[in-house]
């Protein structure tokens, strides 16, 4: 039996979220106000683990932080949510990231300080967790620069234990899209994109034919279609799930609740219709309140929601 159901290679570091009035900022030395500020758990990776953890999944992270307030916070965060932190490694010598998100209904901006985020490389990644999972996931590809060279040797070793992979590459801030990611997708089981990352990543305008194009490279994909739901594309087979509907306070984190919602389904032997449910219901749930973490759903709530969810569709 495998000690992890799944390890999550990814950025670890706190979110700052303002919300509430005019978020958008104004040069100028202008001051403006808005209603709430809170500091939550951030960065994909850690959303994600928490999202797994809270659905029942054995979770292991490895990342990087810096011996600092915002690291520290991290990892008892992380802890806090039965998330095994040994992978997370503490680097005395550089600062943790933070992102600060501008949140107001149905879209938010996000701006990042970097700091141990491209950190992690491949041969910080200790084997044994790699040989002790399930499944590997690995999140803000574009984010982790220098983890991006080894990944494909990470993965090749995952999947002579038999172990599952996925990716989700989130935001390229360079606007290159690409850094080896077609090459990795051979060794990929599920890439994760959202719908804009997936037009960007092939050119391609229709989501469907993106969708299609990314799935030649032999790997199954499920796209995050926010208000739309979700997509899924496996060979020429394409089809799509509504969201889910609930009132939304806060997106932040909903396609990391997505990925989480669909990494649970496969592991528990879903089909691809099944799993892209589970996944869209996870995304929808996770936005019920302020931040990525606080309302990720359990499994149990997620099959409740499940019985209205299939019945409306």
């Amino acid at each position: 039996m495998s000690d992890f159901d799944v390890l999550v290679l990814g950025d670890c570091n706190p979110d700052l979220i303002l919300s509430g009035g005019d978020v958008e900022p104004a040069f100028g030395q202008v001051e403006k106000l808005v209603e709430k500020a809170s500091l939550g758990i951030g960065g994909s990776g850690a959303i994600f683990a928490c999202g797994a953890a809270r659905l029942g999944l054995r979770t292991a992270f490895a990342s990087v932080v810096g011996d600092d307030v915002f690291g520290r916070f991290m990892l008892e965060s992380l802890g806090e949510r039965g998330v095994d932190t040994r992978g997370v490694l503490v680097d005395a010598h550089a600062p943790t990231g933070v992102t600060v998100v501008l949140s107001k209904p149905g879209d938010r901006a996000m701006i990042t300080a970097p700091g141990t985020i491209g950190d992690m490389r491949s041969g910080l990644v200790d084997p044994e967790l790699v040989r002790s999972a399930r499944h590997v996931h690995v999140s803000s590809y574009y984010l982790q620069r220098g983890l991006q060279q080894g990944l494909p040797e990470v993965f090749e070793e995952a999947h002579v234990e038999d172990a599952t992979t996925s990716v989700d590459p989130n935001w390229d801030p360079r606007g290159e899209w690409n850094s080896g990611l077609l090459k990795l997708l051979a060794e990929t089981d599920w890439f994760l994109p959202n719908s804009a990352e997936a037009r960007q990543i092939t050119g391609v305008d229709d989501i469907q034919i993106a969708a299609t194009a990314l799935a030649e490279n032999g790997c199954t994909l499920a796209v995050k279609l926010g208000a739309g739901g979700g997509l899924a594309a496996r060979g020429d087979e394409v089809f799509e799930i509504p969201a889910y509907q609930v009132q939304v306070e806060d997106t932040t984190g909903a396609g990391d609740s997505f990925d989480a919602g669909l990494v649970a389904a496969v592991l528990q032997g879903e089909s691809l219709r099944r799993a892209l449910e589970i996944a869209v219901v996870c995304g929808s749930l996770s936005t019920r309140a302020r931040g990525g973490v606080d309302a990720q759903p359990t499994m149990a709530e997620v099959r409740a929601a499940l019985e209205s969810f299939r019945a409306a569709t």
